[in-house]
């Protein structure tokens, strides 16, 4: 069992940053590939970045390649989002989910545990 508590989000204006945090609790962290999601007012959820277990490899969204970067540190049990260049179109709740597996993983279906969610707002 893994439980998941995003920190971070919060009111920045477009071309800005923000960094989001997500605390595990539960022994299997280390061993599970981990993603951001994000689901803006009206829209499905989507797919942000993924990250293996140990950190070597990272996927992104096309829609934030370049501008976003993914990271963990295993031995605080911690997965982090940095977020530059935001744009109003990142408006969204920012969701942490784990997976069972040690590969980065792009599907939704993959991910058993969510956190509760972080808002981000960008204004224009």
């Amino acid at each position: 069992q893994v439980q998941l508590v995003e920190s971070g989000g919060g009111l920045v204006q477009a071309g800005g940053s923000l960094g989001l945090s997500c605390a595990a609790s539960g022994r299997t962290f280390s061993s599970s590939a981990m993603g951001w999601f994000r689901q803006a007012a009206g829209k499905e959820r989507e797919f942000v970045a993924t990250i293996n277990w140990s950190g070597t490899t990272t996927l992104y969204a096309d829609s934030v390649k370049g501008r976003f970067t993914i990271s963990r540190d295993n031995a605080k049990n911690t997965l982090y989002l940095q977020m530059d260049s935001l744009k109003p179109e990142d408006t969204a709740i920012y969701y942490c989910a784990a997976t069972s597996t040690l590969g980065a993983t792009t599907a939704n279906r993959m991910y058993y545990y969510w956190g509760q969610g972080t808002q981000v707002t960008v204004s224009s």
